[in-house]
Parts: structure tokens; C-alpha cells; sequence
């Protein structure tokens, strides 16, 4: 698949993706990797909400990516409800080197799941595996929680874009697998308008049986 596009060609998708957990655990750098290929260590803490769009082909159709990224402080989380609207696709990111990141991460998926579509598909990120001798999280306790979630799961390094790039196409790919499969099939509504795929049940097989579960730097 190649991420080179004609700019003034007609967008085929759009597929909302959100960022979600704790403050701090990189959300934003996460992001302006994948996004921009950039890493700001500089970087200021997210206040209210930020989105950022890529442009890629997929499949000789064009999928333009809007990715929502939220501070992960308490004080901001009345925008819960319309941050989550129309969302397909989640990141769920900790900092492997913070546990209480990891610990809080049940609390996050369910306000994911409380808000959006119960299909929607999630990767389960656990950022700064560049930091491995400060790791506090085992990626065996990673794995378990993925699995038992029915989540993809993937460790990352925005600073040496390590596993960004394909935490994000792991999603992006099989958000555009199964509304391929569900057009293919003749359930496609399309009015002519680009294929914004949101508010619309899909069925997913297992995540857990389908995930490259994929420690740091592998």
C-alpha cells in the first residue's frame, strides 16, 4: 500500500479514530509521528481537544484518517460525548514506564465502549518502549489484557517511531476490511457522497486471534 495520493482526488472514506487515556502518556507525540512524522520534545500538555488528518491509499481508494486526540485530565472529560460520536476506530494509550497509566486502563475502555459503537475497533498502545530499563508494565500483562478485551495490541516509541506507523495501518486496514467486505456484500447506502463510516454496526471477528501482538522493537 503506498501513502502517495493525488491531493485533488475525491476522499472514498472518512474514518474517525480517537486517542484516549492518561495525561502524559504521549498521546500527542503519538500522533504528530504518525500524522506528520514529527517528535516534539518540548511538547506542551494537550488542553481540550486537538485533531490532525492523513490522506493515504488503500486498496486503490482514498481514506482520509481524522484522528481525535483529548487531554487525558479529569477536568476535561465533559467533551466525552461528542469526542466519541462517529468514532470507528481507537488508540488506548499507556506509558509502559507509569503502571497507574496501565491500571487506569479498564476505566478508559469502558468510557469507550459506554459512548461509541460497541464495533468500534481498538488498538491497545503501550507508548515509550525506547525507555525499556524504566519499563513497568510486562508486556505478558499487556498481551493478557488485550486478549481478554478483544483488543489489537502493539508497544510503541513515538521518539524513535518505533511501531507507530503500523499501529495506526493495523487499524486504518481492518476498519477498511470489514466496509469493503459489508459493500461487497451490497449493504452499502452510499448517496454518492464520500463513505463516512460512522454511527454504522460492523462485524469484526475476534481482534484477539487476528492481532500482531508485537512487543517493543521486535
Amino acid at each position: 500500500m503506498s501513502n502517495y495520493i493525488d491531493y485533488n482526488q475525491k476522499i472514498d472514506y472518512v474514518f474517525k479514530i480517537v486517542l484516549i487515556g492518561d495525561s502524559a502518556v504521549g498521546k500527542s507525540q503519538f500522533l504528530a509521528r504518525f500524522a506528520r512524522n514529527e517528535f516534539n520534545a518540548d511538547s506542551k500538555a494537550t488542553i481540550g481537544v486537538e485533531f490532525q488528518t492523513k490522506t493515504l491509499a488503500m486498496d486503490n481508494k482514498t481514506v482520509k484518517a481524522q484522528i481525535w486526540d483529548t487531554a487525558g485530565q479529569e477536568r476535561y472529560r465533559a467533551v466525552t460525548s461528542a469526542y466519541y460520536r462517529g468514532a470507528v476506530g481507537a488508540m488506548l494509550v499507556y506509558d509502559m514506564t507509569k503502571r497507574q497509566s496501565f491500571d487506569h486502563l479498564a476505566r478508559w475502555l469502558e468510557e469507550l465502549r459506554g459512548h461509541a459503537d460497541k464495533s468500534i475497533i481498538i488498538m491497545l498502545v503501550g507508548n515509550k518502549c525506547d525507555l525499556g530499563s524504566l519499563r513497568a508494565v510486562p508486556t505478558e500483562d499487556a498481551e493478557e489484557f488485550a486478549q481478554r478485551e478483544n483488543l489489537f495490541f502493539m508497544e510503541t516509541s513515538a521518539l524513535e517511531a518505533t511501531n507507530v506507523e503500523t499501529a495506526f495501518w493495523t487499524v486504518l486496514t481492518e476498519i477498511y476490511r470489514v466496509i469493503s467486505k459489508k459493500t461487497l456484500a451490497g449493504n452499502d447506502e452510499s448517496d454518492g457522497n464520500p463513505g463516512v463510516f460512522k454511527g454504522t454496526r460492523i462485524l469484526v471477528p475476534s481482534q484477539a486471534q487476528n492481532s500482531e501482538k508485537k512487543g517493543c522493537c521486535m
